[in-house]
């Protein structure tokens, strides 16, 4: 799947959810927005966070979300692969397939930010 093709599915399936869903839903979803919001921790470092458990959970589409996030928020290739360095450590060698695809993402997320085009959720 592209990033638009993920950015489109992830709209339309989190409209039909949040349309049909039950309170518990609703709060749920509620609370994941919320909680990446400026804290005491900046929104930089609390998507960067993210992707380091999205990359030991191995979550390839909330890998996908959280890269794109930190790019919205200004991270750097230097501070993305010190990330990665963390979700190594913590996740161990079975990280590996899901950094591989993370990497080509990113590079296709900084190809698609050369050509103008708008890489935002």
């Amino acid at each position: 799947m592209n990033i638009d093709e993920f950015k489109k599915f992830r709209e339309r399936m989190n409209n039909i959810i949040l349309e049909n869903g039950t309170l518990n839903t609703k709060r749920f979803f509620n609370l994941d927005g919320n909680v990446y919001k400026k804290g005491q921790l900046d929104e930089k470092t609390k998507e960067l966070l993210g992707l380091v458990a999205s990359m030991v959970l191995r979550c390839d589409d909330c890998i996908t979300y959280h890269i794109i996030r930190c790019v919205q928020l200004g991270v750097t290739n230097e501070e993305f692969f010190e990330t990665f360095d963390i979700a190594l450590i913590v996740g161990g060698s079975i990280v590996i397939p899901h950094l591989r695809r993370a990497v080509n993402l990113l590079e296709k997320i900084r190809e698609m930010q050369q050509n103008g085009e708008d890489v935002s959720l």
